[in-house]
């Protein structure tokens, strides 16, 4: 039994103690029923609103209600089905005061991620962790590898990842590394040796028996679109990105061996699986070329290692990305959700809820139409985009940014948070900008500060650090804990297949049901201004109807209101989701 083990046989006795105390002193707990003092059936967001609390509201006592949440158990499957946390190391932690984050940093915030102890609410409950590339490499960003075995020496060594990986694992976190196989380097010793072989060559043909690198990249003696010359000689080589990136060969058969030994090292040594880069410029021209190589890929680390997980990165439309599950890939970013023009923002910017609903329920027929065992990637943001505390200016700013993140945490699949995110930082236009310093206090010279990339430009953050708002049960910190929470109580979120109640639905109004494993979930989601109400008559719930006997399972309110489940009516304040079971 490993420690994590330990921990959580540990934690679900104690939750069970808690549970049988509560129960002997009428503790509120998840989902009662309110008192036979209150209104029959009335529930309040997080317990029963009862009348003694009510007085010692109006006598200007504390009327605090206890979390619904605090009793209900986490339910941790281990599959991959997870919550990750995207980390940038460059940016996140530094551990040797050198300005620049790195490994052993990392390890010194891991409990800020996940704690591995299921009775805490002090880490992020995230159970995975994708790690930006970490291989050595000429630039910050580290998407150029010179070595696809190494640790850059900024980060720390391979003892240090090799330490990373085993706490990780007493958390029961899941680490996947960025894989660039779109392109090296063009300081990649395979890169240095077949320019150095082709500029000796005179007008001779090259023989990848003499210098195999050769092979590797897509040489010619003529230039063409995406061409760069080659240094000192008449020869050139396809570099899609810039210059610094040469487009590997990924019909070499020399080169496909080697892959399927880089992704061999990595998953022998603990890492749980791979962020795939711009699968999509596999083969630039060709998606149906792209799509074969990502076959053998999955197929290839799928033989290695069976539950290794794969997540693309092919920046495109739904309709275009979703062919790429022809793969088996497991997943695959959703980028449909994403970013300032994605339906999350297009809803919270003043487009109808319905929205939403329709577009996460379509998911399963356009995925699955090309793997039924696909696992959907929701994500918010990442290191190439505009960080979504810009998406939203004026009034109510906060309460979208809160509610982007559970829109995005509580759909179904992987889904993925940017560092930071849980903070609101800001960070647009140069790629720099967006990959700025965590926030872990507005002194810059707090411990494990980082500088941050050379070029970023000087931008004041909107919202506080980490340091403020980890003391702030309203903020965006604290909003995000919670969702994820919630998330890791109810495997139906992940998990479920997904209804769009439209006919419950409205404007501002959202009603997603849920199913996994027999058991059902409603998600509601009010998305606007203003308070909402919204009748649930006729809508059935795991076999019975929806009234006061329904168990509210999570509540996320971005403001003082409460909701409240009278029978099958349900009001909403404004910006509020509610989950019910």
């Amino acid at each position: 039994m490993t420690q994590y083990d330990r921990k959580k046989r540990c934690a679900a006795a104690l939750l069970a103690l808690t549970i049988l105390v509560m129960t002997a002193c009428g503790g509120a707990g998840g989902g009662q029923t309110a008192p036979a003092s209150d209104a029959p059936g009335k529930q309040a967001a997080d317990a029963g609103d009862t009348e003694g609390q009510a007085a010692d509201a109006v006598a200007g006592q504390s009327a605090e209600q206890p979390d619904v949440t605090a009793a209900i158990p986490l339910q941790m499957i281990d599959d991959n089905y997870r919550t990750y946390y995207e980390v940038f190391v460059y940016s996140f932690c530094d551990s040797d005061e050198d300005g620049i984050g790195d490994l052993q940093g990392l390890l010194s915030r891991l409990d800020y991620i996940n704690d591995g102890d299921d009775t805490t609410d002090t880490d992020l409950g995230c159970n995975g962790i994708w790690l930006m590339p970490i291989h050595p490499s000429p630039t910050y960003h580290k998407y150029d590898v010179t070595d696809y075995y190494g640790i850059d020496p900024a980060y720390g060594t391979m003892e240090d990842f090799q330490e990373l990986l085993a706490a990780c694992d007493e958390r029961g976190i899941k680490v996947i590394m960025d894989l660039v196989l779109n392109h090296t380097s063009s300081g990649h010793p395979w890169f240095v040796e077949a320019c150095e072989y082709l500029c000796e060559l005179g007008t001779a043909e090259p023989d990848p028996s003499e210098c195999p690198y050769v092979d590797y990249y897509h040489f010619s003696k003529e230039p063409g679109d995406g061409y760069c010359q080659v240094e000192g000689c008449n020869w050139y080589y396809e570099a899609r990105f810039w210059e610094g990136m040469p487009d590997l060969n990924l019909d070499c058969e020399a080169l496909r061996e080697e892959i399927a030994k880089i992704t061999q090292y990595w998953l022998a040594m603990g890492v749980g699986g791979f962020r795939l880069d711009a699968v999509k410029e596999y083969y630039s021209d060709s998606a149906p070329d792209s799509i074969a190589f990502l076959t053998w890929l999955t197929d290839t680390v799928k033989s290695q290692k069976e539950d290794a997980y794969l997540v693309g990165e092919a920046w495109l439309n739904l309709n275009a990305y979703a062919q790429y599950y022809e793969s088996g890939i497991d997943s695959l970013f959703d980028f449909h959700f994403a970013g300032a023009e994605g339906v999350i923002a297009k809803v919270l910017n003043g487009s109808s809820a319905g929205r939403y609903g329709e577009a996460v329920a379509s998911l399963d027929g356009i995925f699955g139409q090309y793997n039924e065992d696909y696992i959907d990637a929701p994500f918010y943001t990442n290191h190439d985009m505009a960080r979504s505390a810009g998406y939203y200016t004026g009034e109510n700013a906060d309460c979208r940014v809160k509610m982007a993140g559970a829109m995005n945490l509580f759909m179904s699949g992987s889904a993925f948070v940017y560092y930071g995110e849980e903070l609101g930082m800001k960070g647009s236009g140069k790629d720099e900008n967006k990959r700025a310093p965590m926030y872990w206090s507005k002194d810059e010279s707090a411990e494990g500060m980082c500088d941050g990339p050379a070029d970023m430009e000087d931008f004041e953050m909107k919202y506080d650090s980490l340091a403020e708002q980890e003391q702030d049960a309203s903020s965006i910190y604290s909003y995000y804990k919670k969702a994820i929470k919630i998330r890791n109580q109810n495997p139906e979120i992940a998990r479920g297949t997904v209804e769009y109640l439209e006919q419950v639905s409205g404007e501002s109004v959202c009603v997603l049901k849920k199913t996994y494993d027999g058991s059902e979930l409603l998600l509601l989601f009010a998305t606007g201004a203003q308070p909402q109400s919204v009748d649930l008559s006729g809508v059935e719930l795991n076999g019975h109807a929806v009234d006061d006997t329904t168990q509210i399972r999570g509540m996320l309110l971005t403001g003082e209101e409460q909701a409240r489940v009278d029978d099958a009516a349900v009001t909403m304040p404004a910006y509020s989701v509610l989950a019910l079971k």
